[in-house]
């Protein structure tokens, strides 16, 4: 199981101890980590484990203060120990927006996703859903631009179709908007801090963290919930070998 982490801010804000606690857990997520952060959106992954970095300390050390950031570590369930793999996955749509993603999770029924195998980078089924959400994207924006609400259904709607049977934590962030979801049970919580909002897969403190809300779709603008999809069916129940398997990883 990987662990996410992601900040919307109300104003730049100092989030340094944040990212520390959360990268010290790449103990336990040893296979790569990324980080997405700035005005400009900078993006930097390694294929390793992140306390055994050279470059992280000082990019961590340098940032300032930050409106909006995206941080990931990962724990190799499908695909190699390889940079393609690591989160966060960045893209454009026709637009020109940016898109980037992170996701926790396993992308069990794929459906329409599996035709990405031949294009894809790296080797996640991470990597094969971003690009089928570009292209979802593209679709729509073919026949015209899209409000501010109507991106918000269109991201709603392309996570609530692909939820079932699928562990799909994730986030998206366009360059305004954060959109973030959960349908497996303790596995996102959000804090509401002085300057935002933060999300991690576990809590950072012991102070102020809440379980994001079950198989819905919120989505935030400077630091607060600017949209809420509707609550739906696609919670993902562990099977057995399921649990098994997070068993063996100490997870």
């Amino acid at each position: 199981m990987c662990e996410l982490f992601g900040f919307s801010g109300e104003r730049k804000t100092d989030i340094t101890g944040y990212l520390k606690e959360f990268f010290s857990h790449s103990e336990k997520h040893p296979h790569g980590y990324g980080i997405m952060y700035g005005d400009d959106r900078q993006t930097f992954k390694e294929p390793l484990k992140a306390a055994d970095s050279d470059t992280l300390p000082a990019i961590i050390d340098s940032l300032g203060g930050q409106k909006n950031a995206l941080a990931h570590i990962r724990f190799a369930t499908v695909g190699s120990i390889d940079i393609n793999n690591c989160h966060p996955f960045t893209g454009y749509d026709i637009s020109g927006r940016e898109w980037t993603m992170i996701h926790n999770g396993t992308i069990y029924t794929g459906g329409e996703t599996y035709k990405y195998f031949k294009v894809q980078r790296g080797s996640t089924d991470s990597e094969r859903l971003f690009l089928a959400f570009i292209d979802m994207m593209n679709a729509r924006l073919s026949q015209g631009a899209l409000s501010e609400r109507e991106r918000f259904t269109l991201v709603n709607d392309f996570i609530v179709e692909n939820s079932p049977r699928n562990k799909l934590n994730l986030i998206f962030y366009d360059g305004e908007i954060m959109y973030v979801h959960k349908n497996f049970k303790n596995t996102l919580f959000s804090k509401h801090t002085d300057g935002g909002m933060m999300f991690s897969t576990v809590p950072l403190d012991n102070d102020g963290w809440v379980p994001l809300p079950m198989a819905q779709v919120v989505a935030y603008k400077n630091g607060k919930a600017l949209y809420r999809g509707q609550r739906h069916k696609g919670e993902f129940i562990p099977n057995l070998e399921y649990i098994t398997a997070l068993d063996a990883m100490h997870i």
